[in-house]
C-alpha cells in the first residue's frame, strides 16, 4: 500500500483528553480514531491489525472444534427477563426509538446486547436435543456494547469492542469440565500466537454476573493494566484481586491482656481518630461493619482496622442472595449507637458474626461500645468477647499479604484481562428449560460453559507491551505490514525513486506486506519518526547512499542501527 494514498495520517500529539498509552499511540500511528468516551473508530491500519488478531482468535477456536455464527446485536428484552438478568446487570443497555416519529413507529424496547448467553441458548435448544449431538461449540466474533461507568483506558475497556463468544453445550458436568481444560490450551495458543504466551497467567476471579462458581481469566501482565493479580510463586496459582485469598504477615502477639475499659471518645467516628485518640497502633483497632439483604436481615463483619472488607469474599461466606452496607439509620436500630461506634458487643445472637482471620490472636482490641461518643479498648477473646465458631478470610488482598497455601509472600503485578472463561453449568439452560434426551428417551439438563476474549482489548494490550518512547513496535503476526518501505527523496539523484518502486513490486511479488512511504513532499526525519510510530517489523530504506553501494538499508523496529544487504539478503530476513 502507497502511504501517499492513505486518507489518514499521523500526528505529533495525541487529544489531551486521551491518558491511556495504547489509545495516545494507536490515535497518533493513524491505527484509531475517537468518536466519544469508550468509543472508537478502526482505521485502514487499525483495522488491518484488528483483522489479523481476529483471524488468529478464528483459527484456534476452529481447531477446537467451534462452529462459528454471527448472531444479532439487539435481541428483546423477554429473553433477558427470563434468565432474570434485565435487571441485574449494571451495564446493559436498553435500545429505543430516538424520537417521537420513529417511537410511534415501533415504540418496543430492546437489549443491545453486552453478551449472548441469553440468544445462544435458545438456538441451540431449536437445533440440538440429542445425546448424538452433544457437545456442541457455537461461537462468533461481534460487536458488544456495555455501559461502562469509567472509559478512560482507550481499548483496554469500552463502552462499544468487538467480543470472541463461544458457548460449549454438553451431556454432564464433568464434559462440561473436560471441553473446559482443552479451551484454556485453545487460549493459550492463541496468546503464544500473540507474542504474550509467556506473560500471560490464568487467574482465578469472579464469576460475576454469570455463575456463583469461580471463573478462570487470562491476565496479560502489563504496567498499565486495570487488574491487580496475587502470584503464588510456590504453587503457580494466580487470583485476581476481588478472590485472591489472603493471610496478614504474623505479628508478635505475646503480650500481657488488659482489663476491658469503657472509654469516652466524644465525636471520634474514624480508624484515624481513635488510634490518635487512644495512642494505640491501627492494628489494635477492629472495624465492625454491617450488611443487610434485600430482606433486611444483618449480619455483621469484623475486620482489623487497617484492612478493608472484600465483599466479594464476604458475599461467598454469607448465604444471601444479595449484600448492601446498612444505612446509618438502620445502623443505629441494631446497635442503638449513631454511625460511627458499632462494636461485637452486646449484639445478640440474633445477629451474625463474620469474622476475618487477621483478628485470630489478637490482644486488647478496640471496638465500638455501640453507644454514641464510647468505645471499649483491651477487649479480649474468651474473656470479654466469645470466640467465634471459626475466622474466615474476607479481607482485601494488599501487597505484602502471605498465600495460605505456600506461606509465602506473594508477588504482586498488574496485569490486563485478554480473555476469561466461566463454568455456567445449567444456569441459563435451566432458565429455558432446556433438556435433551439421553440414550433411554429420558429427559436430562444440558450443561454450559462460556468463553470469552477481547480482540479489541487484545489490539490495545499489544499496544501497550510493544512500545517504546517512539511508538509502536508490532510482533509480526498482527502488524499492519511486515515491512515500512522509504524512499528518501534526493535532489541530486533521481533514480532513488525508480529503484524504490523496483524494491515494492519485487517485495509485493514474493508476498511480502509492504506500506510503501512514497510521498516526495516529506523530509526523511518526518519519514523515520512516522515509521517507528507506526511500528512495522521491518524498516527498509532506499536513498542515495544505498544506490551507491547497490543495497538496501534493512533494521528492525527494536534495534538501533541497521545494515546494508542487497535484495537477496533482505528477502531472506524477512522469511
Amino acid at each position: 500500500m502507497r502511504q501517499s494514498a492513505l486518507f489518514t495520517r499521523t500526528l505529533k500529539q495525541a487529544p489531551s483528553d486521551e491518558v491511556s498509552l495504547n489509545s495516545r499511540l494507536l490515535i497518533r500511528g493513524g491505527f484509531i480514531e475517537k468518536t466519544m468516551a469508550g468509543v472508537y473508530n478502526f482505521l485502514p491500519l487499525g483495522l488491518r491489525v484488528l483483522n489479523k488478531i481476529e483471524n488468529i482468535v478464528r483459527e484456534e477456536m476452529d481447531a477446537a472444534g467451534g462452529q462459528e455464527v454471527y448472531m444479532s446485536a439487539l435481541s428483546p428484552v423477554q429473553l433477558w427477563e427470563t434468565t432474570g438478568r434485565a435487571e441485574e446487570i449494571d451495564v446493559l443497555f436498553e435500545a429505543r426509538g430516538a424520537n417521537e416519529a420513529s417511537r410511534k413507529k415501533n415504540d418496543n424496547r430492546y437489549i443491545l446486547n453486552s453478551t449472548h448467553e441469553e440468544l445462544f441458548t435458545p438456538l441451540l435448544q431449536k437445533y440440538v436435543s440429542g445425546y448424538r449431538e452433544l457437545p456442541a461449540l457455537v461461537y462468533q466474533i461481534q460487536t458488544k456494547f456495555r455501559n461502562e461507568p469509567r472509559a478512560r483506558s482507550g481499548l483496554l475497556r469500552g463502552r462499544e469492542f468487538r467480543m470472541k463468544d463461544l458457548y460449549s453445550f454438553h451431556r454432564d458436568q464433568e464434559d462440561m469440565y473436560r471441553c473446559y481444560e482443552e479451551m484454556k490450551d485453545a487460549y493459550q495458543k492463541v496468546f503464544e500466537r500473540l507474542e504474550v504466551g509467556r506473560d500471560t497467567y490464568i487467574s482465578l476471579a469472579s464469576g460475576g454476573d454469570f455463575t456463583t462458581d469461580y471463573s478462570h481469566e487470562f491476565q496479560t501482565a502489563c504496567e498499565n493494566g486495570e487488574d491487580t493479580i496475587f502470584s503464588d510463586t510456590e504453587t503457580g496459582e494466580c487470583y485476581n484481586e476481588e478472590v485472591a485469598p489472603a493471610r496478614v504477615p504474623d505479628e508478635n502477639k505475646e503480650e500481657e491482656e488488659f482489663s476491658m475499659e469503657k472509654v469516652h471518645t466524644p465525636d471520634i467516628r474514624t480508624i484515624e481518630g481513635i488510634t490518635e485518640f487512644l495512642g494505640v497502633p491501627v492494628s489494635k483497632t477492629v472495624k465492625t461493619l454491617l450488611y443487610e439483604d434485600e430482606d433486611g436481615q444483618v449480619i455483621v463483619a469484623l475486620i482489623r482496622g487497617d484492612r478493608e472488607v472484600n465483599e466479594e469474599k464476604l458475599f461467598r461466606a454469607v448465604n444471601f442472595r444479595s449484600l448492601r452496607l446498612c444505612a446509618p439509620e438502620r445502623v443505629k436500630e441494631v446497635t442503638g449507637a449513631e454511625h460511627g461506634y458499632s462494636g461485637p458487643l452486646g449484639l445478640g445472637e440474633q445477629v451474625e458474626m463474620y469474622v476475618d482471620d487477621s483478628l485470630e490472636g489478637a490482644k486488647n482490641m478496640v471496638v465500638g461500645a455501640n453507644e454514641t461518643d464510647h468505645h471499649y479498648k483491651n477487649v479480649n477473646w474468651g474473656t470479654d468477647l466469645a470466640l467465634p465458631e471459626r475466622f474466615c478470610d474476607i479481607k482485601a488482598a494488599e501487597e505484602g499479604d502471605i498465600s495460605p497455601a505456600s506461606g509465602k509472600e506473594y508477588k504482586v503485578f498488574r496485569a490486563s484481562e485478554v480473555g476469561n472463561i466461566f463454568p455456567l453449568n445449567t444456569k441459563f439452560t435451566d432458565s429455558f428449560q432446556y433438556f435433551y434426551d439421553n440414550e433411554d428417551g429420558e429427559k436430562k439438563k444440558v450443561y454450559m460453559a462460556s468463553y470469552g476474549m477481547g480482540p479489541t482489548r487484545l489490539m490495545g494490550v499489544l499496544a501497550e507491551k510493544f512500545s517504546d518512547e517512539k511508538g509502536l513496535m508490532w510482533p509480526v503476526s498482527v502488524a499492519p505490514f511486515q515491512v515500512h518501505l522509504l524512499q528518501l527523496p534526493s535532489v541530486s539523484n533521481s533514480q532513488v525513486a525508480d529503484q524504490a518502486e523496483e524494491v515494492y513490486t519485487k517485495l509485493k511479488e514474493n508476498g511480502v506486506e509492504v506500506l510503501y512511504d512514497d510521498r516526495d513532499d516529506t523530509q526523511a526525519g518526518e519519514k523515520f519518526a512516522d515509521a517507528d510510530l507506526i511500528g512495522c517489523p521491518y524498516r527498509v530504506v532506499v536513498s542515495e547512499r544505498t544506490m551507491k553501494e547497490e543495497k538496501v538499508e534493512i533494521k528492525k523496529r527494536e534495534e538501533k542501527e541497521g545494515k546494508m544487504v542487497d535484495f537477496q539478503a533482505l528477502m531472506n530476513s524477512l522469511k
